[in-house]
């Protein structure tokens, strides 16, 4: 009865028409909705009732920049989200518009090698976003969901990944499944000036001002079957219970910062964990133009890993992202994070893992050739020392940097309103000699996959 009813929310979700959609007028660009604008003529005209008579007609231009995850921003040449929704230019005030997007994708993954496994499994997200523009600002009441808890606690192999566990077991070469609840989140936006906005986010469930866009939600990500190695260097906690930020946003940039529970979601997925607010992020973005989203954020969480109790983490990250806005959006990433021992703790683990920071970095792109042929790559490089976990192991707590190269291809296929995805992709694996033995000489993996999406 549970997996139905929670079922039934995804599509509803995945099936909320435009005519639920009431529209809202811009401010600053701010209720721009992540999505991909190639699809779209920059140029085309839109028609919306106004005031309840008239029609409004007028051509679409770029904001400066487009919400990606949480506060976080994306170029605004990916404003236009493909998902149904109200014209945003051409509808009154004080009413409310309410966005949808969301995927369900199937996918079979191989790879190679003695820690080389296969599975077939299904991911999905489902969001549901109501806006309400006011003569003081705005009102966002922000939701996102994922049936990914039906799966096994170990998840899906993800060749070379860290982080999290299942069954009190640290997870390696496995991608975790994400909760029920990714976002339960609230933000208030308060007009200063002609162009800029103090705002307020928080909720039981959010993402703190700490790195790029989640990868579930860049365009440079979008077809992308498989999640980052680096996720637990990037985004891992795009997922956070307890969560408060407060900002400045104007059109050309946005700073923020942060309080919010450090420790990463339990095994439990299906739930809501208690909220504490015992760690903080800063973070400043930069739109120089519709093009470009450069940011850069600096966090400190307290004791994040379960199995590392007694270990804060302190984490940077940069990157610029770039959209041309007819079809090819990239990423390039840095980050780099160093655990340190919590304060009022004395562990011999916290003193072993003293060995200076462990650094990644990250580039991926998309690009959506045409209106039915997309390519997609994604390049990373980083130090990992959590690859033997077992203490026994002469391995364990050694750090080893690895690369993992990917390419792939889809289709799209439209079937209004959603778009059919049937794609693939290679990995292949650049590592020391030492790991010869767990990984074999030349690990190599592939996933096929089928992915529906709402929207375009």
């Amino acid at each position: 009865m549970k997996h139905n009813i929670f079922a039934a929310l995804t599509c509803a979700t995945f099936l909320a028409y435009p005519a639920l959609a009431q529209g809202h007028s811009g401010h600053s660009g701010h209720e721009m909705s992540q999505g991909n604008s190639q699809d779209m003529d920059h140029h085309m005209h839109h028609q919306a009732m106004s005031d309840g008579e008239k029609i409004c007609t007028m051509p679409w231009h770029a904001p400066d920049f487009a919400a990606g995850s949480g506060t976080s921003r994306l170029p605004g040449k990916e404003s236009r989200h493909s998902a149904p929704h109200g014209d945003p230019d051409c509808t009154p005030d004080q009413a409310w518009s309410i966005m949808t997007h969301g995927f369900v994708s199937a996918q079979y993954t191989d790879h190679s090698g003695p820690r080389g496994d296969d599975q077939l499994y299904v991911t999905s997200m489902a969001m549901l976003t109501g806006i309400r523009q006011t003569d003081w600002g705005k009102i966002e009441l922000k939701s996102m969901f994922s049936l990914e808890p039906l799966m096994d606690a170990r998840g899906y192999p993800n060749l070379l990944a860290t982080g999290e566990t299942a069954d009190g077991e640290a997870l390696v070469d496995r991608q975790h499944p994400h909760d029920l609840f990714m976002e339960l989140a609230a933000r208030i936006d308060i007009n200063i000036g002609d162009t800029g906005s103090l705002f307020l986010y928080g909720g039981p469930v959010g993402e703190p001002a700490l790195g790029p866009s989640a990868f579930m939600h860049r365009g440079s990500a979008k077809l992308n079957p498989e999640p980052p190695i680096t996720h637990h260097w990037f985004d891992s906690t795009h997922i956070t219970y307890g969560v408060v930020t407060a900002g400045y946003s104007a059109p050309k940039f946005q700073l923020e910062a942060s309080t919010f529970r450090g420790a990463e979601p339990d095994e439990e997925r299906w739930g809501i964990e208690t909220p504490k607010f015992n760690s903080w992020s800063v973070r400043g973005t930069l739109n120089p133009s519709p093009n470009w989203a450069l940011q850069a954020s600096y966090g400190e969480m307290d004791q994040p890993e379960a199995l590392h109790p007694g270990e804060d983490e302190h984490r940077f990250t940069a990157s610029a992202h770039y959209s041309g806005g007819r079809g090819l959006s990239a990423m390039l990433a840095f980050s780099s994070k160093k655990r340190v021992e919590a304060a009022g703790h004395t562990d011999d683990a916290a003193e072993e893992h003293d060995g200076g920071a462990l650094t990644a970095w990250l580039a991926e792109m998309n690009w959506d050739v045409d209106q039915a042929n997309t390519l997609f790559a994604r390049f990373e490089n980083v130090a990992n020392d959590e690859l033997f976990p077992d203490h026994d192991d002469p391995l364990h707590d050694e750090r080893f940097r690895v690369s993992k190269f990917q390419a792939g291809y889809a289709r799209r296929i439209r079937l209004d309103p959603f778009t059919l995805a049937i794609g693939g992709s290679a990995n292949a694996y650049a590592k020391p000699a030492a790991l010869d033995a767990a990984y074999g000489d030349n690990p190599w993996g592939y996933t096929l996959f089928m992915r529906l999406m709402l929207g375009h």
